[in-house]
């Protein structure tokens, strides 16, 4: 499971047969996430959201009511182990039952539940606040999002460069290095359903870069990845646009036509084109819009420096006016 994928066995796998798409286990994306509401006060919905895109692999979603983030976690089972993906923003379990619900799902075995890896797509803090809810459950492995715990659990030892794979019994993921928006970002692969499953790497809204090399380099690596291998979805970390493919509000607890959480294989090939014409700040080009939070505050605060500036030297000016006036007057 911590042994990076040989050079001979990727080359088979990129070389695999055809026919691999129609080999995937299928599944449902028939999504009806619940909406919000701008006042969640009188919002009655449940805090957490399951869909089962198949009986083996589970979607979940925080409602936009128990944080405006909506993370999504991703479930997959198989015969040995099940690997939960991320763990969401909401860390008390009486206001998010993730944990519960997590291993409510697991199927019993040996008159426990089936064992339990949790990790993440990335350290922030709204993909791993509820981590404390698995610390110490009987049969469970946390994962620590930190990028030295990544290396050393996976086995990366030229970061980011390297594959890993996990063999959950009869289900095997690829895991990817996908660092720029994150320092310590993964995406994952399952050989099982072909879905990959992004994080924050890839969502359908806002592409955040933290280090734009970085960013630009995982991005021709994971579409490379993918160039030759079955992609059923790309299913990311979070929903912020609507059907129309525009923005949603920033921090808004209320999506009322939100588009669905899926991208495809194209979405990913279409990326590395889409950072190299980013100017640095902001940028939409090709269906992306891609951003750098930090460069855009730092803009943001040599602007106000610099209209502060002009005004006093404006107030300088008037004073120095209103003197001379009245000096003359005098």
């Amino acid at each position: 499971m911590k042994m990076l994928l040989p050079a001979s066995f990727a080359l088979a796998l990129v070389l695999g047969p055809p026919s691999a798409q129609a080999d995937l286990a299928p599944g449902s994306m028939d999504m009806h996430w619940d909406a919000g509401a701008d006042d969640c006060t009188k919002h009655t919905a449940p805090p957490l959201e399951v869909h089962a895109y198949n009986a083996n692999t589970y979607i979940l979603r925080e409602d936009l009511c128990a944080t405006w983030e909506a993370p999504f976690m991703y479930l997959l089972i198989g015969s040995q182990k099940a690997l939960l993906i991320d763990t969401g923003d909401v860390a008390d379990p009486k206001l998010m039952p993730l944990a519960s619900t997590v291993m409510g799902l697991l199927p019993e075995v040996a008159g426990g539940k089936l064992p339990l890896i949790v990790v993440h797509s990335h350290h922030h803090l709204d993909h791993r606040a509820g981590d404390p809810q698995f610390q110490g459950v009987p049969g469970v492995t946390l994962v620590s999002p930190d990028l030295d715990q990544v290396q050393s659990y996976f086995g990366f030892k030229h970061w980011p460069e390297g594959m890993a794979q996990m063999d959950l019994g009869g289900r095997v993921i690829d895991v990817v290095p996908a660092p720029g928006h994150n320092l310590a970002h993964v995406v994952y692969y399952d050989l099982n359903t072909g879905i990959l499953f992004s994080g924050d790497f890839l969502l359908p809204g806002r592409v955040l870069v933290d280090d734009l090399d970085a960013y630009a380099a995982s991005a021709k690596r994971v579409a490379d990845f993918v160039r030759d291998r079955p992609v059923s979805h790309v299913l990311g970390g979070h929903i912020e646009k609507n059907r129309a493919g525009e923005l949603l509000d920033w921090e808004s607890t209320y999506h009322p036509d939100e588009r669905p959480l899926d991208l495809n294989k194209a979405d990913v090939l279409a990326l590395p084109a889409a950072l190299d014409k980013f100017n640095g700040f902001y940028t939409e080009t090709g269906g992306f819009v891609i951003e750098n939070p930090l460069h855009n505050l730092i803009a943001f605060a040599v602007a106000v420096v610099l209209v502060l500036v002009a005004l006093g030297w404006l107030l300088f000016r008037y004073i120095r006016k209103r003197r001379a006036r009245r000096r003359k007057a005098a």
